[in-house]
């Protein structure tokens, strides 16, 4: 399976790898204040999904902490009724009718 994997990882790059270089002509960005940058297509690109992938794991992080703080109280909660649930199964059980 995790052969598989890398051929597909390999095609992938294989792919991504051509589009960057059929797509290297130069691209200029007009900011404000006639501010300019001059680059390569791909490059452009490159950053752009840099950027997204940057503010998508930020908008997801107050979620994550959340979640990760949840886990740890039902972890401790968990570890408190332990000890219970050992006693309970030394128990004897009631006769049955």
């Amino acid at each position: 399976m995790s052969a598989l994997l890398w051929v597909l990882r390999g095609i992938l790059f294989v792919i991504l790898l051509g589009l960057a270089i059929k797509n290297s002509a130069e691209v200029e960005l007009r900011f404000f204040f006639d501010a300019s940058w001059h680059a390569p297509l791909s490059l452009v690109l490159l950053v752009t999904l840099a950027i997204g992938i940057a503010l998508g794991l930020l908008a997801l992080l107050p979620q994550v902490v959340r979640l990760r703080r949840s886990v740890g109280q039902l972890r401790r909660e968990m570890g408190d009724s332990l000890p219970a649930a050992d006693k309970a199964k030394h128990l004897p059980l009631p006769p049955q009718p």
